[in-house]
């Protein structure tokens, strides 16, 4: 971009806008399947399971749409590198909301068998196809569209979206569960999937808006969109997607182990009301919300990589002293956990992503290979980490194990940012000079 390093731009602040409320949106979606995974699918589609077990399979199609994001970064990266972002992100908004609105559409396994949970998956795949390509889009048009100094920022437009969507979904399943009462296993938890109606349509009208972003214009421009992207990352940047992999892990894990397994622990095993769990989780989204800007602005003053690294020793340091909190039942302790988990701890590697995962692969191939960056994690780690963290405490009789495992996966994070260094920034400067002088 032209200008001064520090100026923004209206096209970079319309990036950034526009960016952070289609995630938004995204996010809401995913986040309402999340909580009713954890409050009541298991009895609405899994009935035969006792306990445990429903909760287990519940969390199992929970993880059934990380599986499918993968494919939905390789096939929406091959489009996003190849025609540009903004069509695709219009895309993936219309299949994310098209999914969630079925989910909310599909009876109960009392009324059609086992046709419900085979529905119930099949919505997921697509959610999950869809959310694998809508990050990178979103988090590229804010990083490449940002004032040079300012990447981590207006990057962080892109993280503010899964607080927001957090925050709306918990507001939303509060106001559902308040209007159905008792009534909210029966018929109560489709309220907010069916009211993705609504927010499909605010997201196009934002979307059809935005403008493209000026890195790939000016690749497009040069006549250097690659054919098959996907097979030039994994012939020249392999590498650089599993750094971005590792250094995303360890903050899938405390995520989704915080915004998901925390809720069916303390409500299933330590007696927490469901209604105090949607309020702690509220409470914490507001401090998230805020949290993610302070850390984006910060890294840019500390250094991306560093920033993402001092976070994940952090996190290996909290995550006992977490569990710790989360098990003494105390209602403000908990909420202090989960506030200093996401808020703080998570929040301070999140915010810095999309510009760390940017400087990792040229423009050319810069949306597949983020996206796949940013896939990989959430669904290998990000995925199964209520899943696990569930089953290990039924094995155990404690939450020891899962402690552990994101101790090893904060370390690796923190090995991983401190190598993901800017290999393709000086072939980037030559070529913008390259197509602005031509």
């Amino acid at each position: 971009m032209s200008g001064h390093p520090h100026t923004a731009t209206p096209q970079s602040r319309r990036a950034a806008l526009g960016s952070f409320v289609g995630t938004t949106l995204e996010w809401y979606d995913f986040f309402i399947y999340g909580t009713t995974a954890a409050l009541v699918f298991g009895k609405i589609f899994f009935p035969t399971q006792e306990g445990v077990v429903g909760t287990l399979a519940a969390f199992a199609t929970f993880a059934v749409g990380f599986v499918a994001r993968p494919l939905g970064s390789i096939l929406f990266g091959h489009f996003g590198d190849r025609l540009g972002r903004r069509n695709v992100l219009i895309t993936t908004l219309l299949i994310m909301g098209a999914a969630t609105v079925l989910i909310g559409c599909i009876p109960s396994y009392a009324s059609i068998g086992v046709w419900a949970p085979v529905l119930l998956v099949l919505c997921r795949i697509a959610q999950g196809v869809a959310l694998g390509g809508e990050w990178g889009g979103a988090a590229l048009l804010s990083v490449e569209n940002a004032p040079a100094r300012r990447k981590g920022l207006f990057g962080s437009s892109t993280q503010i979206g899964s607080p927001a969507g957090l925050l709306l979904a918990s507001l939303v399943i509060a106001g559902a569960s308040a209007v159905s009462g008792d009534a909210f296993e029966q018929w109560g938890w489709r309220i907010p999937f069916l009211a993705s109606v609504v927010i499909v349509v605010v997201g196009l009208a934002i979307r059809r808006g935005l403008a493209e972003s000026s890195d790939f214009a000016e690749t497009a421009h040069a006549g250097k969109v690659e054919t098959l992207p996907i097979a030039q990352v994994f012939r020249e940047d392999w590498r650089s997607v599993l750094l971005g992999a590792g250094l995303g892990a360890a903050n899938n894990a405390i995520y989704y182990t915080v915004a998901t397994y925390t809720l069916a622990y303390v409500t299933g095993t330590l007696g927490v009301p469901k209604g105090e769990t949607i309020n702690h989780l509220t409470i914490v989204s507001v401090c998230y919300l805020v949290s993610i800007p302070v850390f984006g602005w910060l890294s840019d003053k500390v250094g991306l990589r560093r920033q993402v690294a001092i976070a994940a020793v952090a996190a290996a340091l909290f995550v006992f002293p977490y569990f710790a909190m989360i098990e003494t039942g105390e209602s403000w302790i908990i909420l202090l956990g989960m506030v200093l988990g996401l808020a703080v701890v998570q929040s301070a590697a999140y915010a810095p992503q999309p510009a760390v995962y940017s400087e990792l692969f040229p423009a050319r191939t810069r949306y597949t290979g983020a996206s796949l960056s940013y896939a990989l994690p959430t669904t290998i780690v990000g995925g199964t980490a209520p899943f696990l963290a569930t089953w290990l405490y039924s094995v155990t009789g404690s939450n020891t194990a899962m402690a552990w495992y994101v101790v090893a996966l904060s370390l690796l994070a923190a090995c991983c940012a401190w190598g993901a260094h800017r290999r393709h920034a000086a072939q980037e400067r030559a070529a913008k000079v390259e197509v602005r002088s031509a």
